[in-house]
């Protein structure tokens, strides 16, 4: 138990790291006594416009969006009781993504802060069906919740593109969205979404350990006095509140919410009093990765969060599969 506190300790190093490595890195790198200079105000102008004006919105959202996803992760893959499971592989991401997309072409919605609960409804609808497609008898098959989020991934992100390739004007306005980004956002968007992102975040900690239970099987988790039908919904809307939060931010940034979980696991175990936690570190701390990665590749122009995670979790999804297959 003493290991505990050191791995939360040195997760946290590590994530203040990359908060400092994305304030100070990017289309040119910005010495970190600017930073520290332009955080606390003693320095105006050039630089300093560009870490207090630029960067420090895009590291806050990337810390927050980073969270609910990786929290997301845990709580999809404890409910479901399927190492695969997570906002994208469930198709909630999909959903989100479809409801915007549509609320584009059909209201001619231009801001972000206009998606919100569209987002919201979109993940909600698609959480539902996969859910509903999982059900056998009485309990949640995972393989066929699986199976079903992938083909509800399949037909929304197909139903997207239509509507996309039917309008150059729903094309133009959601395309750079959907790529999955958190340059250009605002925190005025964030501040929107912020109180569903903490309800969702604090649903999370409270059916944490109850998600213990759900591990042994229903029958099991029922026998110890675990109410499951309730702690799964409660889970998943605490997952449809974080991964819809996140969508209406920054799009749908994938594979955050499948790895986050995977590597906390070796750290800490199984015990999701202790995973979900965290993975409010592990969450951030590969986006705010895959983020400054973004900018340094191709300096000076850059790489699109959504693309960079797209590009190194497809191999991770692989592998896991494969793991889990055996």
């Amino acid at each position: 138990m003493a290991r505990q506190p050191l791995l939360f300790a040195a997760g946290l190093g590590v994530l203040a790291l990359c908060a400092a490595l994305s304030l100070a890195l990017g289309s040119r790198s910005i010495p970190l006594s600017t930073v520290l200079d332009a955080l606390s105000g003693t320095a105006q102008g050039g630089d300093a416009d560009v870490v207090t004006g630029l960067r420090v919105p895009r590291t806050v959202i990337a810390l927050t969006v980073g969270a609910a996803l990786g929290a997301a992760g845990a709580v999809a893959q404890g409910v479901t009781r399927n190492p695969l499971a997570s906002p994208t592989t469930l198709g909630i991401n999909a959903g989100a993504s479809f409801a915007v997309v549509f609320a584009i072409f059909t209201l001619h919605l231009t801001h972000p802060l206009q998606f919100v609960w569209f987002a919201v409804a979109g993940a909600a609808g698609a959480a539902v069906l996969a859910y509903g497609m999982a059900r056998r008898g009485g309990d949640l098959d995972p393989i066929r919740l699986a199976l079903g989020g992938t083909v509800l991934t399949a037909v929304l992100a197909s139903w997207t593109s239509a509507l996309m390739l039917a309008s150059r004007r729903t094309l133009d306005e959601a395309r750079f969205w959907l790529a999955g980004s958190v340059s250009g956002r605002s925190l005025e968007v964030l501040y929107q979404v912020l109180p569903l992102i903490a309800v969702g975040v604090l649903l999370a900690l409270l059916v944490s350990p109850a998600l213990n239970a759900l591990a042994l099987g229903d029958e099991t988790a029922q026998a110890l006095g675990v109410p499951v039908a309730r702690i799964r919904v409660v889970g998943g809307l605490a997952v449809v509140l974080l991964a819809a939060g996140s969508v209406a931010v920054a799009g749908p940034v994938a594979f955050i919410g499948l790895a986050a979980p995977h590597l906390v696991r070796p750290l800490l175990g199984n015990d999701h009093r202790l995973l979900v936690p965290g993975c409010l570190i592990a969450g951030p701390v590969l986006l705010l990765s895959a983020d400054v990665l973004g900018r340094l590749l191709v300096r000076p122009s850059e790489i699109e969060v959504g693309i960079v995670t797209a590009f190194l979790g497809a191999p991770l999804l692989a592998v896991l599969a494969r793991k889990v297959a055996r």
